[in-house]
């Protein structure tokens, strides 16, 4: 047991450094040289380095402190802890092994979507192991908390345009706000489509006659298993079988095939699953440690 917990530790830790990583280079090496308000407490602290030359990294930490503690209760011991230690992983990301890199001096369309994508896979990366940078997303966690039901780019892009707006208008940057807008967006889109694209699939619902041969037909073609829900016809009434199939998106084409050549009579409907969870397929890790 305990060299479980070792190992998943260091799986937390190796995930937590890299998406430190394209944190780091999405806001040191294109975001700080192109002068975007960036979002969350990094776009607080980018306008504390522009201003007063602090350390992105030092500030983030100390502007982290009072949220900390005002989140402890409601995230939990676990969650805390793991995402103070991403967050000191993160600020040394930023204030010590970006600056080795080179910063991007082209064009600023093109950073803010580097920006955007890098920063969005380096959260999504870390969310994933149930974990944070601390700051913003201490509060984005805890109204997950309570509201199960949003997605955390949405909770992210609404809690962020205030600070992108602030920065723009301390710094009179009319186009910043817009690539600011920008990058909030992306970020929000990258997270979501990480963390719930991975286990996005097609459902199927096949309304047969004998809904036993049908599984049979969908186990043969690409090894999935089904579930026979009981129906009824609206019009005559008369009993039917629901079979309900969820499968990845190359497998709904080989489950169709096999629907109408089981029976040709039957009635296929192929819906879009954003999050498929269990056997076969992602087993989601967010929430599921204290």
């Amino acid at each position: 047991m305990g060299k479980i917990v070792t190992k998943r530790r260091m799986a937390d830790i190796g995930f937590e450094v890299a998406g430190s990583l394209l944190i780091a280079l999405g806001i040191y090496n294109f975001a700080v040289e192109a002068q975007f308000p960036m979002t969350g407490f990094s776009g607080i602290s980018i306008i504390l380095y522009r201003l007063l030359g602090m350390p992105i990294g030092m500030s983030t930490i100390l502007l982290n402190i009072p949220v900390a503690l005002c989140c402890y209760k409601l995230l939990g011991r676990g969650f805390f802890l793991r995402s103070i230690r991403c967050m000191v992983i993160s600020s040394l990301c930023i204030d010590y092994v970006a600056p080795l890199l080179p910063t991007y001096q082209g064009d600023r369309m093109l950073a803010a979507l580097c920006t955007g994508v890098l920063a969005g896979l380096g959260y999504a990366i870390i969310y994933l192991r149930n974990s944070s940078t601390g700051g913003s997303d201490f509060i984005i966690l805890s109204v997950k908390a309570l509201k199960p039901y949003l997605s955390l780019g949405k909770i992210a892009f609404l809690s962020d345009v205030l600070i992108v707006l602030a920065g723009g208008i301390l710094f009179r940057d009319v186009d910043g706000i817009i690539y600011g807008m920008l990058i909030n967006f992306l970020l929000a889109v990258a997270v979501d489509k990480v963390m719930y694209g991975i286990s996005a699939g097609k459902l199927a619902l096949i309304v047969t006659q004998d809904g036993s041969a049908m599984c049979q037909a969908i186990d043969r073609c690409c090894g999935r298993g089904s579930t026979i829900l009981q129906g009824q016809g609206g019009y005559q009434q008369e009993e039917k079988q629901v079979v309900l199939c969820a499968c990845n998106n190359k497998q709904m084409h080989l489950v169709q095939q096999a629907a109408k050549a089981q029976d040709p009579a039957s009635f296929v409907i192929v819906l879009e699953s954003n999050e498929v969870l269990g056997e076969g397929f992602h087993r989601s890790q967010v929430g599921e440690r204290g």
